[in-house]
């Protein structure tokens, strides 16, 4: 039955994913993202990100050694806003306080997460958790994220992330929190635990660590989209053991090393962190988990969310077993290793 065109069930957010893995086959006259490669200076005196360098609103960056956060200068979210409501009729608003801060992972300009040593990885896990402990005692919701790659809407090569901190809960965050509650509710044990427990050692398996899954979801809707999951319980990024940390930094450096060598060019995504919110209440049915949305689906080939997927139900073309085959058999020694320094 699978072979064929199927629905799958999403229960993190109750929604149903149509998979037509026929459609692989079809010729692309498309568009396709432009190739791009990976910086190859160590420092870039234009950057706005690297250390020392001056920003677009007149701040001089410090001259940083690992990790560095600021607020962000464009933000979209500001913590003196009103957060007053308006209500005209159908017509609603309301004001969100919040912030919004960059985290530059690294002083080098020319590295990504994948080509940085474990060290330094377990050094951006420390602030993700420290700046979610920070900003989760004043805001309810702490959205830790990363777009990498102008096809994500990079706006700087320079690795960084983000952290935005809202006093609403989010759309996303709201679906699964419902969903989360009801099955722990109904079954006593947490919803992502049990699909961990399920997956273990399965056909959608990409990395499997004592304290980790990453596995490509059975309802996944992008082509590569990835799964992050500790196989204990926790909460949030402050709830993480330093064992915990250390293994998720060679986690993410060997899954984003096989997504770079995948197609062997610097694979855009975007990887965010859903953690239980600071709401008050108790959160024994949330699990953390980290989402990862590659939206390529071959080399330069990049998927769009359009027509049928707009208008009906979310849809893609790739099985999640075949794609995490191929992110199994690929190889986690990244492709660029070679040519980056370590700084351990």
């Amino acid at each position: 039955m699978l072979a064929n065109p199927h629905r799958r069930f999403n229960p993190l957010v109750d929604e149903w994913v149509l998979v037509s893995t026929e459609r692989t086959r079809r010729p692309w006259f498309g568009q396709q993202d432009p190739s791009s490669r990976q910086p190859d200076v160590a420092y870039d005196p234009t950057c706005y990100l690297c250390p020392t360098n001056t920003r677009a609103n007149g701040l001089i960056n410090p001259g940083y050694d690992r990790t560095y956060v600021f607020t962000n200068d464009y933000a979209a979210l500001r913590p003196e806003v009103s957060a007053d409501r308006i209500e005209q009729g159908l017509l609603r608003a309301e004001g969100e306080p919040g912030t919004c801060r960059v985290l530059c992972f690294s002083p080098r300009h020319d590295v990504t997460l994948a080509l940085m040593s474990k060290p330094d990885v377990r050094a951006v896990v420390d602030v993700w958790a420290d700046q979610t402990a920070e900003l989760g005692a004043t805001y309810q919701w702490v959205q830790v994220f990363e777009n990498r790659g102008e096809t994500m809407g990079a706006s700087n090569p320079h690795p960084h992330g983000q952290i935005w901190a809202g006093t609403a809960l989010p759309h996303q965050a709201a679906r699964e929190n419902a969903s989360q509650r009801a099955y722990f509710e109904t079954h006593g044990s947490r919803l992502l635990l049990d699909y961990a427990a399920q997956e273990h050692r399965g056909t959608r398996v990409v990395v499997e660590h004592e304290d980790w899954l990453v596995v490509v979801p059975f309802w996944a809707v992008w082509p590569f989209e990835t799964l992050v999951i500790p196989k204990h319980p926790v909460e949030r990024l402050p709830d993480l053991t330093g064992a915990a940390r250390d293994s998720l930094a060679g986690v993410l450096i060997e899954l984003l090393g096989r997504y770079d060598n995948l197609f062997r060019l610097p694979f855009p995504y975007s990887m965010g962190w859903h953690q239980a919110p600071f709401d008050g209440q108790r959160n024994e049915h949330w699990q953390l988990h980290g989402h990862l949305y590659p939206p390529l689906q071959r080399a330069a080939v990049r998927k769009f969310i359009a027509g049928y997927e707009m208008f009906a139900e979310t849809q893609r073309d790739l099985s999640a077993e075949e794609a995490a085959e191929r992110l199994r058999t690929v190889s986690p020694v990244h492709y660029l290793s070679s040519a980056v320094p370590s700084t351990d």
